[in-house]
């Protein structure tokens, strides 16, 4: 099998080695209906291998099954909201190669603690230290957060589940290496989360035949009732993420998004 590396120099503690764990706990609900996730060959302090996959063009038929594969994983589940990958006792981490910042882990036992102190807050208060997000942001992320009982609804009762984390289309490789076209998961910044944030993240910039992988889904895990109005306060994070990496117009994003919350 032919091995693709990825690496960077002075890469953080831990880094490569939470990726290869991460890609590993994913792969392991393989055998319980999960999808393809790339095969992990070994770390280092400053490189992963993994195995290279071909590329090809997804079809609905593809989009469906990873769909219902996607909540196998969910359904595999974690033991808390915030559980790092098993094995894997390190910093966790989440955003691009060049500058992943740490993801808090953790062991809370409901979603809204654990969104508002383990992802919301941290993230936030990261944009302040950086001079792209300032007080008023944080302010109001504190409404937000006070609103989360009701913003979350339903979904507030859901158990962890076993997330990739990161889940933006460009995450989600479709592959005919088997002979059939099918989705294979990389780069994850995988924990115990909730299945929604995972939906979230394919909504984000634009994925090909999304509404066939809701229905794929929703036939093995029938979503909460009123997930699609809960599809901006899952990207918060990843958007106040954008913030902290990018700072521009995804500061102005993060403030809409919150208001529209608020409303």
């Amino acid at each position: 099998m032919a091995t693709y590396r990825k690496s960077r120099a002075f890469a953080p503690e831990g880094f490569f080695e939470c990726e290869g764990r991460g890609l590993e706990w994913l792969g392991a609900a393989h055998a319980q209906g999960g999808p393809r996730v790339v095969q992990v060959y070994g770390w280092g302090k400053d490189y992963l291998d993994i195995e290279r996959v071909g590329s090809a063009s997804p079809t609905p038929q593809a989009a469906r099954a990873f769909g219902a594969a996607l909540a196998h994983m969910h359904d595999v589940g974690a033991e808390y909201f915030g559980s790092a990958p098993d094995g894997y006792n390190g910093t966790c981490y989440f955003g691009p190669l060049q500058d992943p910042v740490k993801m808090d882990t953790g062991e809370w036992t409901d979603p809204i603690s654990y969104f508002a102190d383990g992802r919301l807050r941290p993230m936030v208060n990261l944009g302040v230290r950086r001079g792209e997000l300032d007080k008023r942001d944080v302010e109001l992320t504190e409404r937000v957060i006070e609103a989360l009982p009701d913003l979350m609804g339903r979904a507030a009762s859901d158990k962890p589940a076993r997330i990739h984390g990161d889940l933006w289309s460009g995450n989600v490789m479709w592959t005919a290496d088997s002979g059939q076209p099918e989705a294979v998961l990389i780069d994850p910044a995988a924990h115990g989360g909730h299945r929604e944030e995972d939906l979230a993240m394919l909504h984000l910039f634009g994925m090909s035949y999304l509404s066939e992988i809701t229905e794929g889904y929703q036939s093995v895990h029938p979503l909460k009732a009123g997930w699609q109005e809960r599809i901006t306060l899952w990207q918060l994070y990843p958007i106040a993420g954008h913030c902290v990496f990018f700072g521009g117009g995804y500061v102005n994003e993060y403030r809409s998004m919150c208001r529209s919350m608020l409303k």
